[in-house]
This record gives C-alpha cells, structure tokens and sequence, in this order.
C-alpha cells in the first residue's frame, strides 16, 4: 500500500473553473441578448407605439362646455341668458385643515354653515388635487370680500364661469323653468358623454322639454399633466402641436317662445298675493301667448346653487311656490263649462233655442226630496238657453242634464279637449277628469262606488263633481269656442335659431280634430249669450265688459271648495280663506275676429265675475292694445 497520495489536485480544479465560467459566460451573453433584443423591440421597431402611450400619459383630453342657447319671448326679449360669474372653488391637498377652512368661510358669509356637512361629504369623495365648487356664483359684495381675505384661505379661490341667469326671474318661472345640478336621475336618461363638462341640465318647464335643443355640443382640449393627474403648464410647445388640434364646443340653440313678456308680466301681477292661474292662447295658432301660475318662486336661485334652508323654505311653503298650476292644477271648472254643455244639448236635440223653463232657484229628481239649490235662492224665472247662459241659471242646467246624459255630456267635453292631455309641448301636464260611466268602472273597486247615479249627472252639469280640469285645457277650450270648433295643439315654442348660423326654424301650428257641433245657428246662439254676459243687461260679468271698444264673450264660474249641507248658506267672511270657492272665467275677444282666448282661476277666490273676470278684462286689453278705459 502506497502511504504517500498527492493533496490537491490541480489539474481537476483546473478544469472544473474553466467549465464553470464558460457556463457563466453563456448564460451572461444569453441574458444580455435578451435585453438587448428588448432594446431593440422598444426602440426601434415598437417605438411609436410606446411613444403614442407615453404621450397619452403627459395629454389629457378634457371636455369642454357648450354655451347654453338663450330664451326669448315672441318679441325677441331676452327670458334666459348666460351670465359672468365668479364660482368659489377649493382645492383639497391644499389645504391643511379643512374643518377650519369652511368655518372661517362661514364665519364671512361666503358658504352656508348648515351645508358644511354635504361640502366634506363632496370633498372626500374626489381626487385631492381637483378642485370642488363651494359655491356657483358670488355677488359682487362677496367676491370684494373675499378678495381681501384671500391670503388667509390657501387653497381656495374664485374662478369666472357663465351662470343661467332669468332678467324677470318668478314673472316667467313656471313657464320657462329653470336649469339646476345633474342628479343621479338625470344621468340614467341623458347621454353621459355630453354632458362630461357640463353640471346643470333643464328641470321644469322649456328649459327641461328642449334640453336638447339648448345644451349643444361639447368640445375638448389638450392639456399636459404630470404623474399624478394634475395639470401643469404647457412649456413644450413642440408637444401640443404635434397632437390634433382642440375641437371647439357648438353652443346650443335659441329658442323663442311665443309668450308675449308685457302680458305674462300683467297676468303676474294681477295675481300677485293670490293662488291661481291664467293662460292665455291664440285660438287660430295655439300659440300660447301667457301662462302664470301663482305665487311663483325665483328661478335664478336654482340656477345660481339653492342653500339648503332656500329650498326648505320654499318645498314647505303652504302656497306651494314651486308647483305649476297652469299646467297641473286641476280644478272643478264650475259654470264655465255650460256653453259647451250647450251646445251639446243642441246638438243631440236635448233642448232648442226657444224651449224655455222656469227657474225657482232649486231642482229636484224625479222621486227625490233632494234639492239641488241654484245660487240665486230666488230663482231666475222663465228663461231659455241663452238667458241660462247670460245669467248662469243652474236650475236650467240641472234639468237640461236629464235628458241629455252623462255619456253625451262626456262625449262632447271631450270634443272641447276636457279631461285629457292637450299635447302641449312642454312636460308634466295633468289631465284631471272628465267623468262617464267608463270611467267610474275604472275608477273605483267596490261595485257600489262603479254605479253611476242620476244625481251625479245633474252636478256635472254645473261642472261640480268628479270633473276636474287645468287652466290650460280650459284655456284651450276657450279657444275652440272662439273658432267656432276649429282647434289647435297648444305650444309655448314659437321658432329655434341655430346658435352658429343664426338660421331660424319656425314651429308650424298643428291641427287638431275639431269640435263636433257643425250648426252655425247654434255657434250664434251660444256665443251671442257669452257674448251678454260680459256686455249684454243681465250678464254675470257686465259690469266688467262696459266701456270696452271692442267686443267680447265670456263665462263665470264659482267652484265649491267643501259641501255645504241641504238647508245651510255660508257668508264668505266667516270662512276660512282656504275653504272659499274657487273663481273662475274664461272669455275671448273681439267676438267676430278672435285674437286672444283666456282662462282665470283664481283659488279661494269666491266669485268669477267679481274676482276672476276683470283679470281677464285686462288681459285682453293689453293684447289688443286697448289703454286708459275704466273698468
């Protein structure tokens, strides 16, 4: 046995490190190759692509508004314009206590203290470097203001924007409406896309029913950011020109309404402390020429951003401010409905222009002790149809409705546009009830409630009852009246103007299906009566019609507000206001040549012809220039 072996062995080793680093080396250069393939790859052959997305991160697009088209009435007076505002606007990651900041804002005035909680709710809910509006416009006080204790608020300043500004604010609110903030509602139904800039849209009236035709289009710009989404200045001029040029915004349309301003704004203040209602219509265009609904509110509130205590103190106003009576309100329409009751009575052959009968101031059925009272306790004696409809007499009515019906009473109200929608071009009209047998089937569940009883037609004929109509249908009803039958669709949008070219488009009048009374000797008779009611000896309303240098008819009306019982009358002074009737009337003039069709109701008001009629006198007055005539 050999004792003495080597103790390392050098060659082996040797070796082994030789082999170790050529597999290292492989392994580097195959690494390498790698990456400089990679290199290649975005260098060179995916260089544009990975430049593009590069640029995309520094470039934003950002949406720009449209300018909202303007509103005016027929004579091309401005009802809604844009206006220069200032905006309060904080930014978040710049501020270091925000509690602190927004109750030093209130401390000034500038914010609300009760909206102090919404105002967090919104700021933690966005991006700290974005901007959040505090407020949507600033008085001139409140900028001076604030500008001179700027410093003290790092982090928030004011910035211009247009503002939805209304010149004669409540005079033209339920008619034109108002804009108001994007809510989650509106978002389901508007396109998302369009309105990226934008953070009001239409709520009521013209402004929500031609949205589309006021918003327009928006545009965009290019702006650089850095790494975090915000915006810093362009400095590399070479960059924006190298992307496509900034598309500008296309503003909305105008539209123009066929209000007249100088009547809209009579119709406003012969309502002013009073509820009611008064629309007026062209009855050979269906041009809507006033609608007032009162008490009103002030549009520009909304428009501007409402406090919260603003919006309380109007959703909780008995007088119920904010809701449109021209055009929701349904009411009993009283004595106002008779002429065209009468017409229908001719029409069916359920009385004729000399029948007469005699009024002794009560009606009873047939098998009946029930007196159905007429509102002169006397009586109006022997009179025929056209004294009924000169006097108002009741008892002529409630007698004329046996034998004409309550079918052939719905049909021909109906034939008026009564209890059903009149199709005008605005949203959220009511269509209150014109009531038939039909509709006391459908109407109620209990068997007893769906039968129709004879007394109930005898009620309809004064218009109580079920009946229900707005202004607006009897209004238009009037209108059907003054042309003898011939009706329109009622609209307030008149024409609308491209807001680049200025091309205007006008709305055509349509026609609707006429009134199914064909005999002019039954028009003469029936408009010659409305006609004394305003001028003749015995009208209801003469006292107003005297003076006048033109020609005209009209119908009262007075509807219950509660029932009184069998024997009991009631003086107006000792019940409570709210409880009173209701006053209404509708009248047309000149009587030959209609121009102008009106319905007042004024709630609460007790008499048509007393309280309602001399509104609609000088509604007609102003419309056809008449002045200085005593009423």
């Amino acid at each position: 046995m050999d004792l003495l072996s080597p103790i390392k062995d050098h060659h082996s080793e040797r070796r082994l490190f030789i082999t170790r680093v050529i597999f290292s080396s492989i392994v580097a250069i195959t690494l390498l190759a790698f990456v400089v393939a990679r290199l290649v790859q975005l260098q060179i052959l995916d260089y544009e692509h990975f430049a593009e997305q590069s640029q995309g991160n520094r470039i934003r697009i950002e949406a720009v508004p449209p300018i909202r088209g303007l509103v005016f009435d027929r004579e091309g007076r401005v009802l809604a314009e844009n206006l220069p505002a200032y905006q309060l606007e904080l930014i978040p990651e710049q501020i270091h206590d925000i509690d602190d900041t927004l109750n030093r804002l209130a401390g000034l005035e500038l914010i609300e203290a009760d909206a102090i909680p919404q105002l967090k709710t919104l700021i933690a809910s966005g991006p700290r470097f974005k901007p959040v509006t505090l407020r949507l416009r600033m008085s001139e006080e409140e900028v001076a203001n604030f500008a001179i204790q700027r410093p003290r608020f790092p982090g928030v300043d004011l910035r211009p924007r247009l503002v939805r500004y209304y010149p004669h604010g409540p005079a033209v609110a339920h008619a034109v409406g108002y804009v108001g903030a994007l809510s989650e509602n509106d978002l389901q139904v508007l396109d998302i896309a369009r309105y990226a800039a934008t953070g009001q849209t239409g709520k009521t009236g013209v402004e929500q029913s031609f949205e589309n035709t006021l918003h327009g289009e928006p545009g965009y710009q290019h702006v650089v950011t850095d790494a975090r989404g915000r915006v810093i200045p362009a400095d590399t001029g070479e960059l924006l020109d190298s992307l496509p040029a900034d598309a500008h915004p296309t503003p909305g349309s105008n539209v123009y309404l066929s209000i007249d301003l100088d009547l809209q704004l009579l119709a406003q203040k012969a309502l002013e402390g009073r509820r009611g209602a008064i629309v007026a219509i062209d009855p050979w265009s269906g041009e809507v020429l006033a609608m007032v609904s009162a008490p009103s509110f002030d549009p520009n509130l909304f428009a501007a951003g409402m406090t919260t205590s603003q919006f309380a103190e109007l959703q909780d106003d008995l007088n119920r401010p904010l809701f449109n009576r021209a055009l929701r309100g349904t009411y009993p329409p009283g004595s106002t409905i008779k002429p065209m009751l009468s017409l229908a009575a001719l029409q069916v052959g359920a009385t004729n222009l000399t029948r007469k009968r005699v009024c002794i101031g009560y009606f009873m059925l047939p098998n009946s002790t029930h007196r159905y009272r007429d509102w002169r306790p006397e009586g109006h004696g022997e009179v025929d149809l056209h004294d009924a409809i000169e006097q108002s007499c009741d008892v002529y009515f409630y007698e004329l409705s046996v034998d004409l019906g309550i079918d052939n009473m719905h049909y021909y109200l109906d034939q008026f546009g009564l209890g059903k929608a009149t199709g005008v071009d605005v949203r959220g009209e009511r269509i209150g009830i014109n009531p038939s047998r039909d509709w006391k089937r459908s109407a109620f569940s209990n068997p007893d409630d769906q039968r129709w009883y004879h007394g109930e037609t005898v009620i309809a004929s004064i218009g109580q009852g079920y009946m229900l109509t707005s202004p607006l249908q009897l209004a238009n009803a009037t209108a059907a009246l003054a042309t003898r039958g011939t009706r329109f669709r009622p609209h307030l949008v008149a024409a609308s103007e491209d807001g680049l070219s200025g091309q205007r488009t006008l709305i055509r009048p349509e026609r609707i299906a006429d009134a199914d009374v064909d005999n002019e000797f039954y028009w003469d008779t029936v408009l010659g009566a409305m006609h004394d009611v305003m001028q003749g000896v015995r009208g209801t309303a003469r006292q107003v019609g005297l003076g006048a240098p033109y020609e005209m008819a009209g119908k009262s009306g007075t509807a219950q507000v509660f029932s009184v019982a069998q024997e009991e009358e009631y003086e107006e002074e000792e019940v409570e206001e709210r409880l009173r009737d209701h006053a209404l009337f509708i009248s047309f003039a000149p009587l030959d040549d209609p121009k102008i069709a009106v319905a007042v109701i004024v709630e609460n008001g007790s008499s048509g012809s007393r309280v309602a009629a001399p509104i609609a006198r000088a509604i007609m007055d102003e419309y056809l220039g008449v002045t200085d005539v005593a009423r």
